[in-house]
């Protein structure tokens, strides 16, 4: 079942978190590349040792060289795409927990800088800041940036950076 904490929006489109992901994974695999990887090092060596003079055989030093070039390829290779696995678990902890957090202030009030910028008669461009507030009603994702939806007073609908908000606050305590 779909809900907020486990959907992501991408320009405006609304996907399954998992189906979205094993979408990037298979997207991400389709890519050609264009560097040298391990089989392209393998292909080489072959190649090489198929086309090297019988007369003048290639060192074994040399040849125990490459091979631990490849080895060390290899294992740089793994490294590497596993600590790329681990930022992304790394990064969608840290949103899902932001997100929790967020959404346990659905229903308070908030303040926040709200910065415009226009132009004025010459053209020139002029920036403003105000401090608006509101109610916060709902948390979004959007192509990994956490915001929060704020209805203010007047029923217009903002979404907020979470930097730009200076105040989060329990509108029972505003009533009495």
């Amino acid at each position: 079942m779909a809900n907020a904490l486990n959907t992501i929006t991408v320009d405006g489109v609304t996907y399954n978190a998992e189906a979205y992901a094993a979408k990037q994974k298979a997207d991400a695999a389709k890519e050609t590349k264009n560097d040298l990887d391990k089989d392209a090092f393998i292909k080489l060596l072959v190649t090489q040792l198929q086309y090297q003079d019988p007369l003048e055989p290639q060192e074994n030093g040399e040849f125990i060289a490459q091979m631990a070039q490849f080895s060390s390829l290899e294992q740089m290779t793994n490294v590497a795409s596993k600590l790329e696995d681990i930022n992304t678990l790394v990064g969608n902890i840290d949103t899902s927990v932001l997100v929790g957090q967020l959404s346990s202030m659905i229903g308070q009030g908030v303040s926040w800088n709200h910065t415009v910028t226009t132009a004025d008669e010459s053209g020139a461009p002029v920036t403003t800041t105000e401090e608006l507030s509101g109610v916060i009603t709902a948390v979004t994702v959007s192509s990994g940036v956490t915001k929060v939806v704020v209805t203010t007073e007047d029923g217009t609908t903002y979404q907020v950076d979470i930097s730009n908000i200076n105040e989060v606050y329990n509108l029972k305590n505003v009533a009495e």
